[in-house]
């Protein structure tokens, strides 16, 4: 509740008064991160259920939220990078919005993460697209924010809605959509085919999946950086968040007859995005077809229906919202100070701003997924349980997977070494307010590639308890 709580406090304040407003946005989400890791230090990891369970039942509402590992680890997540948002917007138009929309935006993922009844869990999985789409459509960097926030707007809804068909036949079948229940209900193998591909398109889009993964690039280039930051480190997360929730466990026939499949598109995606990549000169665009590649590589671990793989990709997916969010914050460094985020403009950067060239170069080698960073555990993991399943598939996305990250390398070798620009030459190195935004992401994406035992001791009973009812 404390998002809402700032939300109406913000809500309260005048407009004109943009300090204030600030502020108390910006402690109402630190006050939530707080709150949110006094969670995890209360939470006892030895019982493989969920925890601190608020449910209602009433004629008029039936709600059951509750939290289990999984949902703590992305609230987390989420809860880490909404004051980073706040930060990134200190100086934007529009204050107050600006401050409604991501404390929304915060309570509304925090419900997503956890929700234990199906429509419960769709109502605010489509209550996420609303606030995005005005971050993007009025806070966007370029006159084309409002065809990207359209895009990304009807993208995402029309499969959403394709899932809300999924939810109907689910209740009509069997009367409830209470999680636990649902567990434990039988469903026939025709229609564990029919609700799983329901399920699959509105995730799929989510992910995103070739070929639903159009609105991801232009969302990203025309987004303000909060908004992407917000965008990769979180939202990308919620289509493979709910094939582990729920595609995997409620139906799993049909999504071990279905992991060929899976294992296509995203070998698709993963060659698409090293490809693609490649014809790219937009500094965000790079980093958002990168982000496609490493998504897909998650989602190939939670198919793979092994523990290890499994736990892998929860890893490397709050690895990704670390580290990919981490380069979009870079790319707006530059973008304020030379307005442009062309390649050819940047060179020589080392000289002039040594302090960013370090950090963009640290970021751009986890974004590789170099050892000791946290996107390294992550995707050995995933390799090493999809090895054991399907040595071929994991050769060859593992493989496809190096052409996306050492683009991005080389672009930030040139950009960062080389003759200076003269442009470049003249510009000062990080402010005060950019370093503290950076050094949160820059220690955790080598705390946790050094020590992800945290990690991965919060996830492990989850994903057991999913194994478990998946078998």
């Amino acid at each position: 509740m404390s998002p809402l709580i700032g939300a109406a406090l913000v809500l309260a304040v005048p407009g004109w008064h943009t300090g204030g407003l600030r502020k108390i946005a910006l402690g109402s989400s630190c006050v939530t991160l707080l709150l949110t890791l006094l969670l995890w230090i209360s939470f006892d990891f030895s019982l493989l259920r969920p925890q601190f369970t608020l449910f209602s039942a009433q004629p008029w509402l039936d709600v059951t939220l509750a939290i289990d590992g999984l949902s703590l680890l992305f609230m987390i997540l989420t809860a880490f990078t909404l004051p980073v948002c706040l930060l990134l917007g200190w100086r934007v138009s529009h204050v107050k919005e600006y401050c409604l929309a991501f404390l929304i935006l915060e309570f509304l993922m925090f419900a997503v993460f956890c929700s234990f009844d199906v429509f419960v869990f769709y109502v605010f999985f489509e209550g996420v697209l609303i606030p995005m789409f005005l971050i993007i459509g009025i806070w966007g960097s370029r006159p084309r924010r409002i065809r990207a926030a359209y895009q990304f707007f009807l993208f995402t809804l029309f499969g959403s809605l394709i899932m809300l068909l999924g939810i109907l036949l689910l209740f009509l079948q069997t009367g409830s959509l209470d999680y636990s229940f649902l567990t434990t209900s039988p469903f026939s193998e025709k229609r564990q085919t029919l609700l799983w591909l329901l399920f699959f398109t509105s995730f799929a889009v989510k992910v995103p999946m070739v070929p639903v993964h159009i609105w991801l690039p232009e969302a990203h280039v025309e987004a303000p950086t909060a908004g992407s930051v917000i965008l990769a480190g979180i939202l990308l997360k919620l289509g493979a968040y709910g094939f582990l929730r729920f595609s995997i466990p409620l139906f799993p026939k049909a999504s071990l007859a279905f992991s060929p499949l899976v294992y296509t598109l995203c070998f698709m995606a993963i060659i698409y995005a090293a490809l693609t990549t490649l014809r790219q000169t937009d500094l965000k665009k790079i980093i958002a077809y990168s982000s496609i590649g490493h998504m897909n590589v998650a989602i190939v671990g939670l198919f793979s229906f092994d523990l290890i793989s499994m736990a892998g990709s929860v890893i490397l997916l709050l690895g990704h919202g670390i580290v990919s969010p981490a380069l979009f914050i870079s790319i707006g460094v530059l973008y304020d100070r030379f307005k442009t985020r062309l390649c050819r403009y940047y060179s020589g950067m080392a000289l002039s701003m040594p302090l960013f060239s370090t950090m963009l170069f640290v970021f751009t080698l986890a974004n590789l997924s170099l050892p000791s960073t946290v996107n390294f555990v992550g995707e050995f993991l995933v390799f090493q349980g999809t090895f054991d399943q399907n040595p071929f598939a994991a050769a060859v996305i593992a493989t496809s997977l190096v052409s996306v990250g050492a683009y991005a390398l080389l672009v930030c070798a040139r950009a960062t070494f080389g003759v200076p620009k003269p442009a470049v030459s003249r510009m000062c190195d990080l402010s005060r307010r950019e370093f503290f935004i950076c050094l949160p992401f820059i220690t955790a994406t080598i705390v946790l590639g050094v020590c992800p035992g945290v990690v991965y001791s919060t996830a492990v009973p989850s994903v057991m308890c999913l194994i478990n009812i998946y078998s």
